[in-house]
């Protein structure tokens, strides 16, 4: 039996070692206790030659041990002599088993069967040794790695990279760095931007797919892992590419499993939670306490903070403040009552749903990358139209939504501990509605990259962002004087489901009775006639559907499948039949669509024998156009080809009404039949080119319109990101002269043209570029100038809703 240690540190990553180098530096009793060879197998298992980063850089360090931004090599050198010259015991190969007894007297027992006594623990063993598995058919074969320790060991291999954290982006980029390699390198990321990576790994990634070094798969997973390929779930269908190794960095779990064994709670039953943590670091287990990634704050600099901080506490000092202080301090002054930072916290983590699981460190952590107001009563938050991505909590107090904006006094009432502005943040559109305090409040701003940090990484976060839209999309879809408390039932019971581009959610002839909320995508119906699909009908995000069965109990009538990458809201049947017993004008309503539905599908039978051709080239001219990207859209181009006559007025027309840069190109694009698609933009729904723009300089006008400022710095990731090719990258132009000038005095390039001068330096490298793409003419009277210059009809903007629907075949075959 060993002698009893004032403290034992399990884990010598960041923040073990430096709790160890602190209590060595007090003279306190310590062991260190590190299960391999060497210190910090955190930074150990970094890849060779990898930048560490030491942020945030307004931090101040506070450790016994020195840290600065520099090679893995060169840290780890460094600790290795300060921790000699300092003293820290350190007991190396000792891995933990098991922890028993109770504060002031526990015994730690090693997997090489010896024990260590200590009076309290301090665990900083991170996550590192519990990686998020791939769960995809071929998930277990040898070409997936989890861990890569040198990138310079891999020759002219398809190497695919999967997690687009700072692991999966620094792995990426290894693998990248040298020509001599010849690797060809992928990494897929879920989602349309990097809300888990730092802003400078971020940077580089998109400096290496600009020059071609990486390619980046954005909403895009894997669906199966075979012998030398890999097949993808894109946002349009499957993909299959060559593939060698698979470099999986999918994060990570706590050890869950082991540390509930000792006694410490956790704040959630979600297997990513966190232990529950006082501000002294301490867990439900008292005399144990956590530190470092585990504790769910993994940047070195904070580790490091926390491990000098837990030794003061054992120590005795008490009124010692986190590092962060001064930094959170200014940022709460401007709020009411002159109260600490240590009150804000309490108010935040308690009143706001989505702080409610987050730790003390977590929220500190959330609230450096945030903005707090304070507003009084009448104070406007933000208008009607005004742009905005980012998301609110409301700590204390209410605000009103004007939801008429020809009469402010009618409003909606948003209430403590709720959040607004979360559509500016799914879909990057303007604000819905002007929002008012209705009382003094307090409100935390969320920036759209830390609001989508928090929801990917807190399951508590996202549950509750989830259960507040899906309430909301059901009060707007089925209004009729509906409150909070008559949807609740179907909220609880709602499921939010991800659906791959062509999956099936409602299968004709089926006898299921669940009712689908399309939430972000494209649902197409089609109904089976004569052995073959029949295209009825296009549903845009925020259709329902699945009614008809539901009401009736009839089987399903027809299949809906996704156009594309979408997400819907499943509601049980039951729970909407019950909506509607409570509330007449809900099934009044639901009741007309579904004879609406019901008509389209009888005339679709009746006449079937009379237009089958018809109806054939209809389906096929749908399908073409949902390929073209209208399963997305929100406004299109199109040219009916027997009606135009190619004289180029339209691309004129654009040209002139924006300094001489036609946005579309007529000639481009595919056809089908008559009906041609030519290069121009779709206005995306959910727009790819938003998803990494560094200045945020595109944005969504009133009318739905997709346009780029003049803040756009020319980075080309929207042009990288769109799947169109709708954007190009142009110097900018000079301002043209007045038609009058043009006219009257040859001032300038006429109508359509850019300037000789301009053209001469276009193709000059050295000239500062910018994003081209169509704006749909907005601010311009009379409409999208295309439109407005064909002088035989040929050109037309439709919204997809307006296309592809019945009545299109009824204009021609009636």
């Amino acid at each position: 039996m060993s002698d009893l240690y004032k403290v034992a540190i399990v884990g010598s990553g960041p923040a073990g070692l430096s709790a160890a180098a602190h209590a060595a530096a007090l003279g306190m009793s310590h062991v260190l206790l590190e299960k391999t060879d060497h210190l910090s197998d955190t930074i150990y298992k970094y890849q060779k030659g990898k930048h560490v980063m030491a942020t945030p850089s307004n931090l101040v360090l506070r450790s016994d041990f020195e840290f600065d931004a520099g090679k893995r090599e060169t840290i780890l050198g460094i600790w290795d002599e300060q921790a000699a010259a300092q003293n820290v015991n350190v007991m190396m190969n000792a891995e933990v088993a098991k922890v028993e007894g109770e504060k002031g007297d526990f015994a730690i027992t090693l997997k090489n069967g010896e024990t260590v006594r200590a009076e309290t623990i301090v665990l900083s063993i991170g996550t590192q040794g519990n990686p998020n598995m791939l769960r995809c058919p071929g998930a277990d074969s040898p070409m997936i790695q989890y861990q890569l320790d040198d990138p310079g060991e891999y020759f002219d291999e398809h190497i695919t990279v999967v997690g687009s954290g700072d692991a999966g982006i620094e792995n990426a980029l290894g693998l990248a760095a040298d020509d001599a390699q010849r690797n060809v390198v992928t990494i897929l990321n879920r989602g349309d931007s990097f809300a888990r990576a730092k802003a400078a790994n971020v940077a580089l990634l998109e400096e290496a797919e600009q020059d071609g070094r990486i390619s980046v798969r954005r909403e895009t997973t894997p669906a199966e892992v075979a012998d030398g390929k890999m097949v993808l779930e894109t946002r349009d269908g499957q993909e299959t590419i060559a593939c060698n190794r698979i470099i999986a960095r999918t994060g990570s779990q706590p050890p869950r499993g082991f540390v509930e064994a000792m006694g410490i709670e956790f704040t959630s039953e979600e297997r990513s939670a966190f232990p529950k943590l006082t501000p002294a670091f301490e867990t439900t287990k008292p005399g144990i306490h956590v530190i470092g990634a585990l504790a769910g704050y993994p940047l070195i600099k904070h580790c490091m903070n926390q491990g000098y901080d837990v030794i003061e506490f054992l120590n005795g000092n008490e009124e010692l403040k986190p590092a962060d202080e001064p930094i959170l301090a200014e940022k709460f002054a401007a709020l009411p009552g002159n109260h600490d930072v240590e009150y804000w916290l309490g108010v935040f983590g308690d009143n706001v749903s989505i702080l409610e699981e987050l730790s003390t460190l977590q929220l500190r952590e959330l609230m450096l990358d945030s903005t707090v107001h304070a507003y009084e009563a009448g104070d406007v938050v933000f208008t009607r139209n005004a742009p905005g991505s980012s998301m609110f909590a409301i700590a204390e107090g209410a605000v009103a939504v004007e939801v008429n904006p020809d009469d402010p006094s009618i409003t909606v009432p948003i209430e403590q501990g709720s959040i607004f502005g979360e559509v500016g943040l799914i879909s990057g559109r303007r604000r819905g509605a002007t929002i008012r305090a209705a009382e003094p409040v307090v409100a935390i701003e969320l920036s759209r990259t830390a609001a989508l940090k928090l929801i990917a990484t807190s399951p508590g976060a996202a549950r509750a962002v989830n259960r507040i839209s899906v309430e909301r999309q059901l009060l707007q879809m089925f209004g009729s004087g509906l409150t909070k408390e008559d949807v609740a039932p179907l909220v609880e019971s709602a499921e939010v489901m991800a659906i791959r581009a062509g999956q099936v959610i409602i299968e004709e002839g089926a006898d299921d009775k669940d009712i689908f909320i399309i939430r972000r995508g494209s649902m197409i119906v089609e109904k089976a006639i004569g052995g073959r699909p029949v295209f009825l009908s296009y549903l845009p995000a925020g259709s329902y559907v699945g009614e008809m069965a539901v009401i009736d109990g009839s089987l399903r009538s027809a299949t809906v499948k996704a156009a594309i990458k979408s997400e819907v809201i499943r509601l049980p049947g039951e729970g909407f039949m019950e909506l509607m017993e409570r509330n007449p004008r809900v099934r009044e309503q639901a009741m007309t669509d579904m004879a609406n539905r019901r008509e389209i599908n009888a005339f679709i039978e009746s006449r079937k024998d009379d237009f089958d051709g018809a109806v054939d080239m209809y389906s096929e001219t749908a399908s073409f156009l949902v390929d073209q990207g209208l399963g997305e859209a929100t406004d299109v181009l199109l040219i009916d080809e027997k009606l135009c006559i190619g004289c180029d007025n339209c691309e004129n027309a654009c040209a002139d009404a924006h300094e001489g840069l036609s946005r579309l190109d007529r000639e481009a694009g595919k056809t089908y039949a008559h009906l041609h698609v030519p290069t121009s933009c779709r206005h995306c729904e959910h727009p790819h080119c938003m998803a990494d723009c560094p200045p945020n300089a595109i944005k969504r006008g009133p009318d739905g319109e997709v346009f780029i400022d003049e803040t756009c710095i020319g980075c080309g990731n929207c042009q990288r990101n769109c799947p169109y090719g709708v954007i190009r990258m142009d110097p900018k132009p000079p301002k043209k002269p007045s038609l009058l000038q043009w006219l009257f005095f040859g001032s300038g390039p006429g109508p359509g043209e850019a300037s000789a001068k301009w053209r001469k330096t276009n193709g000059d490298p050295e000239q500062p570029k910018q994003a081209i793409k169509c704006d749909m003419c907005a601010g311009i009277k009379g409409g999208p100038a295309c439109v407005r210059a064909c002088p035989t009809g040929a050109a037309i903007r439709v919204s997809p809703d307006k296309f592809l629907t019945f009545t299109k075949i009824t204009e021609d075959v009636e």
